[in-house]
């Protein structure tokens, strides 16, 4: 454990050779602005700290109780996905942490995280480094794809598609820890809807949708107003500000074709609804779209940031609008909520949301948030209990 510790203290070092490297070689393999990677590692790596592991290991295998033990399995598999870094540091060192041999596939994405990881443990611990191996095949390759998924247990990042296809492939005995789709919203209060709290909150939901273009699972991709039957155009004013001030401190990267095209297909559609007579309100800039919709249904995103703008009259037409997003809401920002998030914050875990945070930290989880699976370590996990 102290040697993983020393090497995500070496990572959040802002002037270590690795967070260096990872600054460097970042934008350019996973399409993001140096920017935005200086200022998303800056904020997601606060929390990842050898304290904060000593923190984690003592929450869930401390908590285990005397006569049952906690062991990693002969081998974990690691398939990584998408170009967000900071799972990629926790999918690695889990399982190690566990004691179990880890291999991993990096994303096609980004290739360099991993890489950077693995010459850091070298530097802290060359004896734990040989347990980490990284394999590299194309995505066609069937065949090295099937013995990497021939390990005890097996950890994937990807889409629900991606998810279930590997677990298709994988036995009854093996140990499936899935990362499938997720996503994340924002909720603004009354409280934050007019005055000094308005722009404060304004600039912390364009910082979380602005930090890796909104693709992560933390990333959100609407806005819910709450108390109110339409979108106040003041509120609209204040969004379009703080993208426009975030747009210029994090530039949007590299957005590909296809990506572009879903977009301006949502704007044209947007636009055609509007001519049709609906409420809706379109404010756009360079790397930014906002769309006001006339009610709570969710429509989804085509993300590079995109975010829809929904009125919500009452608590209750929030939850209902929430329910369609199910076991896929990862966390939901808010602001402004006051008192009300004491009776909000069980109605949204009953949804499924595994985190209810404030605006403006939604890219900065603790290391030890339990994502989607009942905590960090024990979904790695192999428990034994032993008898007197």
């Amino acid at each position: 454990m102290q040697a993983l510790g020393r090497v995500l203290e070496r990572l959040r070092a802002r002037d270590s050779a690795e967070r260096r490297r990872l600054e460097r070689e970042l934008p350019e393999t996973t399409g993001f602005s140096a920017a935005t990677v200086r200022e998303g590692l800056t904020l997601a790596l606060t929390e990842f700290s050898a304290a904060a592991l000593e923190a984690l290991v003592e929450r869930e295998l401390g908590a285990l109780g005397k006569g049952r033990l906690a062991s990693g399995f002969d081998a974990t598999a690691v398939v990584l996905g998408g170009g967000v870094p900071t799972p990629t540091l926790l999918a690695l060192a889990t399982p190690l942490l566990l004691g179990s041999p880890v291999l991993v596939r990096s994303s096609s994405h980004d290739p360099v995280t991993a890489r950077v990881f693995a010459s850091a443990l070298a530097a802290e611990a060359p004896a734990l480094a040989e347990s980490l191996e990284l394999v590299s095949f194309p995505s066609d390759d069937d065949a090295a794809l099937g013995e990497l998924l021939a390990a005890p247990c097996v950890v994937a990042f990807g889409s629900d598609e991606t998810m279930a296809a590997l677990g298709a492939r994988l036995g009854p005995t093996q140990r499936f820890v899935r990362h499938g789709h997720r996503l994340s919203v924002a909720v603004l209060g009354r409280a934050a809807q007019s005055g000094p709290a308005l722009g404060e909150a304004a600039a912390a939901l364009a910082r979380d949708v602005a930090l890796w273009d909104q693709q992560g699972c933390l990333s959100p991709v609407a806005l819910y107003v709450l108390g109110v039957e339409r979108v106040p155009d003041a509120l609209l004013t204040a969004l379009v500000s703080a993208f426009e001030e975030a747009a210029q401190r994090w530039p949007r990267g590299r957005v590909s074709l296809q990506a572009s095209a879903r977009s301006v297909a949502e704007r044209d559609t947007a636009e055609l609804r509007a001519a049709a007579g609906a409420d809706v309100r379109i404010r756009a800039g360079r790397d930014f779209t906002l769309v006001a919709e006339p009610n709570a249904e969710f429509r989804g995103s085509p993300l590079y940031r995109f975010l829809r703008v929904h009125p919500v009259a009452s608590a209750e037409q929030l939850l209902e609008a929430l329910a369609t997003l199910g076991p896929h809401l990862a966390a939901v920002g808010v602001a402004g909520v006051g008192a009300e998030l004491d009776a909000l914050g069980p109605e949204l875990a009953a949804l499924g949301a595994a985190r209810v945070c404030s605006l403006g930290t939604l890219q900065c989880p603790p290391l030890a948030w339990c994502h989607d699976q009942p905590g960090v370590l024990l979904p790695l996990a192999r428990l034994t209990d032993i008898e007197e």
